[in-house]
């Protein structure tokens, strides 16, 4: 079945840590031998395996912070190098296109052209991917952001771990500031979704509120079946299904489970029925399967090491349409939440006026 994946960081893989994405998942845990970081050496993720696993779309990220308090190779000192940085990602992404590996998508006929090709050829046709940022800290200024949406830009989160320039992300305390205010303001002028995504809970409900647009949370699970500010609440999910927005899960299983500690529990306590179990809830809050789909974040700082015990590669998200046909599925549902409630979101969005 085809998959669309709403938040893959494919640009810091490359980027960042210098991965071959060309390559098979083997190769690349190849090149990584004897490395010892997190996730180095466990990737589930490049091309071939993309292809092999039927996913004709994903929404591709760039990254980078400047206030999150952290030391990590995605931390910056100034708006400028996260621009740069940033910039730098987008590079990658017009010579994988340009050499034919991916296709970059940012308007409905392009995507519904796409979607025809790749049902008809999906072996040949080049991998589709929506440009997204995540954390604004890359966007200098408001003069910036018609720059960055003639760049491709489609969908923006505020924030990521910590602070940014623009708001309180995950495991930080206090709402949106100023100039995240004045940023919403400006982007109810344009056509870009806010992905509420990272936004702890006082920054989500006054993004919210301000921000008139679309919005999706491209990987996020269930608070009510995993505590903290990561997770969505009920209300939040609510909020985004009213809407008309969609929540794409993640397969980070500290995200999956709960009393999971990064760094030290086993793979063994985390299984895809734990996965699809989110899927589920949010089907059964809201009554229906329009707003579930997949958000995996794989590879996105870690690999195997902190994936559900039954997940080599990418290629597992295949036997999610069985898992929710044993607990009764119809196929069409099933089909909305591996790539159709995605597809439809973004005819609603692309083809209306900002």
């Amino acid at each position: 079945m085809i998959v669309i994946d709403s938040h893959l960081d494919i640009a810091m893989n490359a980027f960042y840590l210098n991965r071959d994405l060309r390559k098979s998942v083997a190769g690349i845990r190849e090149d990584e031998a004897g490395m010892t970081e997190k996730g180095r050496g466990c990737n589930v993720l490049s091309f071939p395996e993309m292809r092999r696993t039927e996913m004709a779309l994903c929404f591709c990220t760039m990254i980078a912070r400047t206030k999150s308090g952290r030391h990590d190779m995605i931390d910056v000192r100034t708006q400028e190098i996260a621009y740069a940085r940033a910039q730098g990602e987008l590079a990658y992404y017009r010579e994988m296109e340009r050499q034919g590996d991916i296709r970059m998508i940012s308007d409905w006929p392009a995507l519904d052209a796409h979607m025809k090709e790749w049902k008809a050829d999906p072996e040949n046709t080049p991998l589709g991917m929506i440009l997204t940022m995540e954390g604004a800290d890359p966007i200098v200024d408001l003069d910036q952001l018609p720059l960055w949406w003639n760049d491709g830009l489609r969908a923006l989160s505020l924030a990521h771990y910590g602070p940014s320039e623009y708001a309180h992300g995950t495991e930080s305390l206090g709402g949106l500031t100023e100039r995240g205010k004045a940023l919403l303001e400006e982007m109810n002028q344009t056509n870009l979704v806010l992905d509420v995504t990272h936004l702890n809970d006082q920054s989500f409900w006054e993004a919210v509120e301000i921000f008139t647009g679309p919005i999706w949370a491209s990987h996020n699970n269930c608070r009510a079946l995993v505590p903290g500010d990561r997770q969505l609440t009920d209300q939040m999910i609510q909020h985004i299904v009213d809407r008309d927005g969609v929540i794409g899960c993640a397969l980070d299983a500290w995200m999956v489970v709960p009393n999971w500690i990064r760094g030290e529990s086993s793979p063994e306590m985390c299984g895809m029925e734990d996965y699809v179990d989110h899927i589920d809830h949010i089907c059964q809050l809201t009554g229906n399967a329009n707003h579930a789909a997949i958000g995996t974040d794989l590879d996105g700082g870690y690999g195997t090491e902190q994936t559900p015990r039954e997940l080599d590669t990418i290629h597992e998200l295949q036997t999610i349409p069985d898992r929710l046909r044993t607990r009764g599925y119809a196929e069409g549902d099933i089909e909305k939440i591996m790539h159709g409630n995605w597809l439809r979101m973004l005819e609603r969005v692309w083809t209306s006026e900002a």
